[in-house]
């Protein structure tokens, strides 16, 4: 946690219908980048079994269970509970920050609606998690990415075409870094400010390193050999497109 973030109270609002249990613990590390995660609960039908994972989650993390029972079939009470509660939470103006858990595409009005007010909304779901509801997170975490980047391959001491990592072959996330790169400032030798790649990059789209399976911004520029990075004083980063 940052000093800028420090005493930030921050809300997680989970969707057990349309999340998974065993992610929480690197969510709630994630989430701790806005502030500290006080305000924590998780909705749904607590006597399906289905839910058992969440049930069990309850405790361990100090989350709070709100019942909501499936009055009509096919209908789900849990998203209009969820929406009803964010949105007092944001009335009440003692939320700096939002997590969404859920992968269902119902909550897109809901994070534009925070957003709207100024606070950010972290939304963690899987890779079928559509596209509205993505985009109108401040950031998107695919949960399924949450793991570190695989070591590289070596063949006789030099590295092998599958350590340039998958990175280097996505053409969307190529070009997402190249614009923002040519959106910064360089200095006389072609360098830009790490961060502010990243801002110009984060403006664009709900482009999260952690999508890729890296923890750091750092991490990913480091895999693309379109980039070349430095380290100065105070530890700042500069990158430097290289082809």
């Amino acid at each position: 946690m940052t000093d800028e973030s420090h005493g930030r109270n921050i809300a997680l609002l989970i969707d057990a219908d349309n999340a998974s249990s065993q992610t929480l613990d690197p969510v709630l590390t994630i989430l701790a980048e806005l502030g500290t995660v006080n305000i924590r609960r998780v909705y749904g039908n607590w006597s399906k079994p289905a839910l058992k994972g969440w049930r069990d989650q309850t405790v361990r993390y100090g989350i709070e269970p709100q019942q909501q029972f499936d009055l009509i079939k096919g209908k789900n009470a849990t998203d209009m509970k969820m929406t009803i509660d964010a949105m007092d939470l944001l009335y009440r103006g003692r939320v700096h920050g939002f997590g969404i858990m859920s992968s269902d595409s119902d909550f897109m009005p809901l994070a534009m609606r925070i957003r709207q007010d100024g606070l950010p909304v972290y939304g963690f779901g899987t890779s079928k998690t559509s596209e509205a509801f993505r985009q109108a997170c401040t950031r998107f975490i695919d949960v399924t990415a949450l793991r570190p980047a695989p070591a590289p391959d070596t063949v006789n001491g030099s590295t092998s075409a599958t350590a340039a990592g998958k990175t280097a072959m996505d053409p969307e996330l190529l070009k997402l870094l190249v614009d923002a790169y040519d959106a910064v400032k360089r200095d006389e030798r072609g360098f830009v400010n790490l961060s502010e790649l990243g801002e110009r990059a984060g403006n664009r789209s709900s482009f999260d390193a952690r999508n890729y399976g890296y923890k750091r911004l750092s991490d990913l520029i480091e895999a693309v050999p379109n980039f070349q990075t430095e380290r100065r004083d105070g530890g700042r980063i500069y990158v430097k497109r290289v082809r």
